[in-house]
């Protein structure tokens, strides 16, 4: 920002999330099935305007404008928020609040009073699963588990509250051209004559024809999505797939009202990173298509990438945590579908106990079966 002064010196960051109610004054929040703002203590309901009937696409921004530092000031805010010294992440805060429990690994967090400056997002999915939803989509996965130790279940049956958290995501879209060379096998089949036990015989031996391949595959990705927290494991984010993209909805801070947004850690050229690692195993795979035969080989692959552009985009998840024998396990659900993942102890004992019994029902079975005889 060019002013020297900072805004957010007399603004709390939480601000621009709280919607006072216009009839109580109470803080209103976003309600994920109705899409609307509500007021717990009055019941005054505020439409936000726009939802879910925007026509025009949201905006992409220039990656190499962005790389460059060249993007428009209105494309970057400011925000003060609390770093969990254990998980890393970035989770806005009120500034009333100095010590909060870390939503994604239940750490104590003292809140940072540093200033962060980011992209701003450019859309998000809003809430679609409500907390209580996802509490019970939550007891229902930890029900399945085996050997899971009593205080998991405990834990469950309370009821402890679930925090909603828009966690921070990259998408980027490219127009990719890769010039390759490689080899065109074809599978054959020749007659040998062998000796086996003493006997000839005659088998198949199977053989491969090569010829060399050379060509050009063309290909636009559109919305690479990339996880751009450090906070939860990526085998978590990438099995709450599939997410609606087509539903975006243009960012509106009144989405935000009654949860917290997590700011990037994954910065933008580290996102491109693994969303090129992705483009180019996708790639690899149009290459051994358009080579066509029953066996490939790719000696190269020069790809050329053009128009590449990018957003910050937030996805719902509802997260809670728990900690056994002083380890934190978490679990994720995401706030669209209800689909569940996460992390979970085992309890010894009751393994211990299930051999036991297992090795008690085995030796009982032996003994009635010897006397059978």
């Amino acid at each position: 920002m060019q002013d020297d002064t900072n805004p957010l010196d007399t603004v709390s960051p939480m601000e621009e999330h709280r919607f006072p109610c216009d009839q109580c004054g109470a803080d209103m929040r976003f309600n994920a099935a109705a899409g609307e703002l509500v007021c717990d203590h009055c019941g005054n309901v505020t439409k936000i305007e726009g939802h879910g009937g925007h026509v025009s696409a949201i905006q992409e921004l220039d990656f190499r404008a962005a790389l460059d530092a060249k993007l428009p000031e209105a494309e970057i805010e400011e925000t003060r928020v609390a770093k969990c010294p254990n998980c890393g992440a970035q989770v806005e805060f009120d500034e009333k609040t100095h010590a909060k429990e870390c939503p994604f690994c239940a750490t104590p967090v003292v809140t940072d009073t540093g200033v962060h400056r980011h992209i701003k997002p450019k859309g998000l999915l809003p809430f679609g699963v409500e907390e209580r939803a996802a509490h019970e989509a939550m007891n229902k996965w930890l029900g399945k588990l085996w050997f899971a130790p009593n205080g998991l279940q405990q834990y469950a049956r309370k009821g402890r509250r679930m925090s909603g958290i828009y966690v921070p995501y990259w998408t980027f879209d490219a127009d990719t051209k890769s010039r390759y060379t490689g080899e065109h096998g074809t599978v054959y089949y020749v007659t040998k004559t062998v000796m086996r036990d003493g006997k000839q015989m005659q088998v198949q031996e199977q053989r491969v024809r090569w010829r060399p391949a050379a060509g050009t595959v063309k290909r636009f990705f559109d919305d690479v999505l990339v996880l751009a927290s450090r906070s939860l494991p990526k085998n978590f984010t990438d099995n709450l797939a599939p997410w609606d993209l087509a539903a975006l909805e243009p960012y509106r801070p009144e989405y935000l009202a009654g949860y917290r947004a997590e700011g990037y850690s994954v910065e933008l050229p580290d996102g491109y990173d693994e969303a090129r690692r992705y483009m180019d195993q996708v790639i690899l795979r149009d290459v051994k298509f358009d080579i066509g035969g029953d066996r490939q080989r790719v000696h190269s692959v020069n790809t050329t990438v053009r128009d590449v552009t990018f957003k910050h985009i937030l996805l719902p998840v509802w997260l809670a945590a728990y900690k056994y024998r002083g380890k934190t396990y978490r679990f994720v659900v995401n706030g669209r579908t209800g689909k569940v993942q996460g992390e979970r102890p085992w309890s010894w004992i009751k393994i211990t106990i299930a051999v036991v019994l297992g090795l008690i029902v085995a030796g009982v079975v032996g003994y009635v079966a010897s006397q059978a005889q």
